[in-house]
């Protein structure tokens, strides 16, 4: 189930995420993990709630931490 999310604050931020991508259907970002509506309604409404589900898509951290 995709669910959209605006969360940009904190260190879980969508926009880095490796689940929040494009969907061409949508036309916007979404993100692709399967989660529950109560787990949902918390990750957009309270502000300290952290994602379970946050993946850091940068795919260069690996590379630096073996410089």
């Amino acid at each position: 189930m995709k669910k959209e999310t605006s969360r940009q604050n904190g260190a879980a931020s969508c926009g880095t995420c490796t689940y929040y991508i494009y969907d061409d259907e949508y036309e916007e970002y979404v993100c692709d993990i399967s989660m529950d509506e109560d787990e949902y309604i918390r990750l957009i409404s309270d502000q300290h709630y952290e994602c379970p589900y946050y993946r850091n898509g940068d795919d260069y951290r690996i590379v630096r931490k073996q410089m």
